[in-house]
């Protein structure tokens, strides 16, 4: 059991001065309109780009959260470095960034790992960006959390949506960490990433690899939403070339709120 996992991309995927980590945060944060939605936000997709990329579309959603009254964030997202059937947890009591420790919540940790196909995964974690580039946004916007990391393999719908079901209650937000298109052009991008786009807001699974690199997790996330009746709403859309210039092969991200 390891006691803390380290910050694996401080440094390169964001900044590694706290000084300099909250003020771009809280910039991208400050910069765009707040969104008005009817019900308080029970789950967000947001971006795992490099922070140069994807950061101001990953701040259109957590700019929406309330600074108190969510004790816990789970975070699904895929396994970008290693081959996993299933889900994976990690043992580490914390997880680590330049803006402090976050304790994880050991008893939920406890009830998850006895759900079909969960794990205890380290490795899965340890050079995980996915789930890490999310942490200096929530601790910059919400008081203190406890977090619940899953790196979400090769899983059904049904899978995700019953670790979903044992994890999620009103003082829950989850968070999908996920990009869209890959390496396509800027206008190839444009025009797969809206039907995607159009897929997820009308609640509909089924989502590929190339049309999310997060499908397993999202597909069991819109299941849940199913089953709840939630609602979604598209806050921010965009892709690599539109920050980087290099309109030839991009990266898609979004940020979209389920309530």
């Amino acid at each position: 059991m390891q006691t803390l996992r380290a910050a694996a991309v401080a440094g390169t995927f964001y900044p590694a001065n706290p000084i300099q980590l909250r003020e771009q945060i809280a910039h991208w944060c400050q910069a765009g309109d707040k969104a008005t939605l009817p019900r308080p936000v029970r789950a967000l997709l947001l971006p795992h780009a490099g922070y140069c990329y994807s950061g101001a579309i990953a701040a259109a959603g957590i700019r929406l959260l309330p600074s108190s009254g969510l004790r816990r964030v789970l975070i699904l997202c895929p396994a970008h470095h290693v081959y996993l059937r299933g889900m994976a947890l990690s043992s580490a009591a914390r997880f680590a960034t330049p803006l402090g420790e976050i304790p994880l919540d050991p008893a939920a940790l406890a009830t998850l790992t006895h759900l079909p196909g969960v794990m205890i995964n380290d490795e899965a974690h340890r050079f995980e960006h996915a789930i890490e580039v999310q942490l200096p946004f929530l601790q910059q916007q919400l008081d203190d959390f406890t977090l619940l990391p899953v790196v979400v393999g090769e899983a059904s719908p049904s899978a995700v949506a019953g670790l979903l079901e044992a994890a999620m209650d009103a003082q829950t937000l989850l968070i999908i960490s996920s990009d869209l298109s890959h390496y396509l052009s800027w206008q190839q991008a444009r025009e797969q990433d809206a039907d995607t786009l159009a897929q997820i807001l009308s609640l509909k699974g089924n989502l590929q690899g190339q049309q999310a690199c997060g499908c397993f997790g999202l597909n069991g996330t819109l299941l849940w939403a199913r089953r709840h009746k939630l609602q979604a709403s598209l806050l921010a859309a965009a892709n690599s070339g539109d920050s980087s210039g290099d309109q030839h092969r991009v990266v898609g991200y979004a940020a979209i709120a389920f309530y």
